[in-house]
């Protein structure tokens, strides 16, 4: 098999393993994710996760502009997506502590980038591997970019009832006010703030 095969298809059995996870919580009475503390779903989880980022970075190398997509689209839109999906992951991930950020139980954060979405990690991550397969100008890049994207939106599903769990009431008034990911409300939310700075 060639390295393009290898990379690629370390790619997708690990997003089939991560997606795997994911489901196993969501329709069974087993909890893969959240890990709630270092438990062996949560190495199982970023194992997998380690082998994905790699397998999509030497997919990436190998078959890099190989789509036929204009540079500047790629550069600039590709680029500029990927930049801003990485600004939101990281400013979503400031308030918390770095566990806390890899599925580890802590507290309930509703200021800040959760104010506007219950997600803005997910948020920034399908950006930014949406914008990352658009600057590789690659077809295999963009596949795995897809499989990622698919886990990332089951990922809050499997972590809901952790949540509800863990913080009872403050969390349903919580879900109750801010979206999962973006709607009306964001919108609404930012409008709000915008008018209460001046």
């Amino acid at each position: 098999m060639s390295p393009t095969g290898v990379a690629f298809g370390v790619g997708l059995s690990s997003a089939a393993g991560v997606a795997a996870m994911v489901l196993v919580t969501i329709l069974t009475d087993r909890d893969w994710w959240p890990p709630g503390d270092t438990t062996l779903a949560y190495y199982c989880h970023w194992a997998l996760v380690a082998a994905f980022n790699c397998s999509l970075v030497a997919t990436a190398v190998l078959t890099w502009g190989e789509w036929a997509v204009a540079g500047p689209v790629r550069v600039v839109g590709g680029g500029g997506l990927t930049l801003v999906g990485t600004a939101v992951f990281a400013w979503g991930a400031r308030p918390m502590a770095s566990d806390e950020t890899m599925g580890v139980t802590g507290d309930l954060y509703t200021n800040g980038p959760y104010a506007y979405t219950r997600n803005p990690q997910y948020l920034g991550m399908i950006a930014g591997v949406t914008g990352f397969a658009v600057l590789s100008g690659s077809l295999l890049v963009a596949a795995l970019a897809a499989t990622h994207v698919g886990w990332v939106l089951l990922l809050p599903r499997a972590e809901e009832p952790h949540l509800r769990a863990e913080f009872g009431d403050p969390y349903d008034e919580y879900v109750a006010r801010v979206p999962r990911f973006v709607g009306l409300r964001t919108v609404r939310t930012a409008v709000e703030r915008t008018r209460g700075d001046r």
